[in-house]
């Protein structure tokens, strides 16, 4: 296990230098595949707020729990039992529970034969506030996505169009406190990459986040500072940038013994291109070498619909 930090790069950055900002944040990526962000302009009231209502929900009976459970809807919306995902290629489940949040579209989208309605839980009062802090991290991952498109040496708003009315979903997760009962091999959250473009992850409580340091190959636990947002790589960029930025390999560990006794709670958003855009290697990264790692192009929904059914969603 690594000591290494990875240091926090603030957004204020972005607004008196947004050129250094997004090679700050390219230098991140590159090393590990996730980069901390500071003064990212989310405001805590509406992340205490969807916390809170997380929180409400996940401490209801699992019968009531369960009526929100749809059978075939590969987790797009919604509740998704403990125990149900697990990671491409592990033979062990994910010891965690989850509600997704997607995208309101309107009726007459074209969209909506690919991307379910949201669902509302009866039981607790409040739940818009889940959807402002969909809409509020919706907003930030554009943001961030100009800097990332600065930093690749794009038009700034490349990104702008790849992602309008995506399938970026909200991620209520909740990782039950521990006992002695725990499935052997299976941790809260296994080795895994994420399936989409970015992902922005809000602090949780409770440690147990790690990522391999891609120079040393080491696992580093990711810590960020009150306040701060974790930001990752995920699959689709990957392959969109050549493996230029890398989806980087993270887990969830299982707590250390006097932590057990502790459910952790995070709130990951996972930033999604719309899904008939056509993910393609992009020319200005392919290297002095001519090679491309993904010469056959492929649709954001087809990628998805393969991924989910790697992780057992489908």
């Amino acid at each position: 296990m690594s000591d290494q930090v990875i240091p926090p790069v603030s957004m204020k950055l972005d607004e008196t230098d947004p050129e250094t900002f997004a090679a700050e944040l390219g230098e991140e990526f590159r090393r590990f595949g996730f980069a901390v962000i500071s003064d990212h302009g989310v405001d805590q009231a509406i992340i205490d707020k969807a916390l809170d209502r997380a929180k409400a929900f996940f401490a209801l009976p699992d019968g009531i729990k369960q009526k929100y459970f749809i059978k075939g809807g590969a987790g797009a919306r919604g509740y998704t039992p403990f125990g149900t995902e697990a990671a491409k290629d592990s033979d062990h489940i994910d010891l965690k529970e989850f509600w997704h949040v997607g995208r309101e579209l309107p009726a007459d989208h074209p969209y909506r034969e690919t991307m379910a309605d949201n669902i509302t839980p009866d039981e607790i009062e409040g739940w818009d506030a889940v959807k402002d802090l969909y809409n509020a991290l919706d907003r930030l991952g554009t943001r961030l996505l100009r800097a990332v498109a600065r930093d690749l040496e794009l038009d700034e708003y490349f990104f702008d169009d790849t992602i309008r009315d995506g399938n970026s979903v909200l991620r209520l997760l909740h990782y039950p406190a521990q006992d002695s009962t725990v499935p052997e091999g299976s941790v809260r959250a296994a080795a895994h990459e994420d399936i989409n473009t970015i992902t922005l992850l809000l602090g949780a409580d409770e440690a147990g986040l790690q990522v391999i340091d891609r120079r040393t190959g080491d696992w580093i636990s990711v810590n960020p500072p009150a306040g701060c947002l974790v930001i990752n790589v995920g699959d689709m960029l990957q392959r969109l940038t050549n493996n230029v930025l890398p989806s980087t390999t993270h887990r969830v560990v299982n707590p250390a013994p006097e932590r057990q006794k502790f459910a952790r709670f995070s709130v990951p958003f996972f930033l999604h291109f719309r899904p008939d855009y056509e993910i393609r290697t992009l020319e200005n990264c392919i290297g002095k070498d001519g090679v491309n790692h993904y010469p056959e192009p492929i649709s954001s929904q087809e990628f998805l619909v393969e991924r989910l059914k790697e992780i057992r969603l489908l």
